[in-house]
């Protein structure tokens, strides 16, 4: 199982980003964006399922950004528009195929202010 994330950088406040996850080896249930900035706890961002495409969100970034997925490429994306400088970590792609979770190894956002 693979899961490869791409699309970080460093941006501006109020810019946008788009990040890209490309997973193969199995069949997800679930999966998700995480989030880890220096000196804190590793967070959940978004998910999403599956079976009715259904999507989960954090309070801190509700209406700000958008998960999704193309099923034929077998890849998850996180929209990230207006971003703030405390969006700033590394984020990761996360996978639940049946009770193993798998995980990326990350892409480094950076909000400048």
């Amino acid at each position: 199982v693979q899961l490869a994330e791409s699309g970080g950088g460093l941006v501006q406040a109020g810019d946008s980003l788009r990040l890209s996850c490309a997973a193969s080896g199995s069949t997800f249930i679930i999966m998700y964006w995480y989030r880890q900035a220096p000196g804190k706890q590793r967070e959940l961002v978004a998910s999403i399922r599956s079976g009715d495409g259904s999507t989960n969100y954090a309070d801190s970034v509700k209406g700000r950004f958008t998960i999704s997925r193309d099923n034929v490429k077998n890849t998850i994306y996180l929209q990230m528009n207006g971003l703030k400088p405390e969006d700033s970590a590394v984020y990761y792609c996360s996978a639940l195929s049946f009770s193993t979770t798998y995980w990326g190894l990350g892409t480094q956002v950076t909000v400048s202010s």
